[in-house]
């Protein structure tokens, strides 16, 4: 168990949550629908690392949304923010030693597949990861998972296809595809577009991934959605921005946090 999940523990009686929630870029909004149990700050949590990106808040919210009881973290930690690779594992430990036996990952991505526009979702069936590191490339400790394990059904098809129905019974369009995460922090060449087209991705980002792979070696079932901010570079008259990002993820908000109520409702 991790310092944090202690130090959590200590405070929140018995409350048990059982989805965790990681919310990306431009979409803290959704941590507010949280009837909340209690909302801790990173910083106050004993080795938890800090998250500097704008937009993301940096609290840990442990309540109830849409009935089920989940811990959310509003906000990420990137690798770009400098972190050690080894300190991405902390936050998906932490939310597996409080009780979560499942994880819903969010992030805002560039569209590569041009089927899908900016403003549109995407439920993650793979991914790959070209950030050149991995939080598990560190001294193991067996009670974390074991330390070879396969990633062939890393993003859950059962909590996919819960998404797919969740999705058509609110009337939302559910794209699925591949994500490709690289570092960051500076937005992609159209070069490297056509090159992880070549590859097969759909999307481009940069998170996620690290948080996947802990979830995979702890066993949690992980829910993967993308919501598109912007076109890829190369793909439309305009290079992409961060105020693009942000402006897209504001709009496009009220839908995902529809579908993750919605799930959340299907999984109580």
């Amino acid at each position: 168990m991790t310092a944090a999940a202690r130090h959590i523990q200590e405070r929140i009686g018995g409350f048990v949550p059982r989805t965790g929630l990681i919310l990306g870029s431009g979409l803290n909004d959704l941590a507010e629908a949280i009837s909340p149990e209690a909302v801790f700050d990173y910083a106050d949590l004993p080795s938890f690392p800090h998250a500097t990106a704008p937009s993301h808040r940096g609290r840990l919210i442990l309540g109830h949304l849409a009935g089920h009881p989940v811990a959310c973290m509003q906000g990420r930690i990137h690798l770009y923010e400098g972190v050690d690779p080894a300190a991405l594992a902390i936050p998906g430990r932490t939310l597996k030693a409080l009780g979560c036996a499942n994880l819903v990952v969010t992030n805002a991505a560039g569209a590569i597949n041009q089927a899908m526009r900016p403003g549109a979702l995407m439920a993650i069936t793979d991914h790959i990861n070209l950030m050149g590191a991995n939080p598990l490339a560190a001294p193991h400790d067996d009670a974390d998972g074991p330390r070879f394990f396969p990633m062939n059904d890393a993003y859950a098809p059962v909590l996919r296809s819960i998404a797919r129905d969740a999705a058509n019974q609110n009337g939302i369009t559910l794209h699925e595809g591949i994500y490709l995460a690289v570092t960051g922090p500076n937005f992609e060449t159209p070069a490297e577009i056509r090159a992880f087209a070549t590859l097969g991705a759909d999307a481009v980002g940069m998170s996620t991934v690290p948080e996947v792979i802990v979830a995979a070696q702890a066993g949690m079932g992980v829910l993967g959605l993308s919501m598109m901010t912007n076109m890829a570079a190369g793909l439309a008259d305009d290079a992409p921005t961060a105020q693009e990002v942000h402006e897209t993820a504001a709009l496009a908000a009220g839908d995902m946090g529809r579908l993750i109520a919605s799930v959340l409702e299907r999984l109580a």
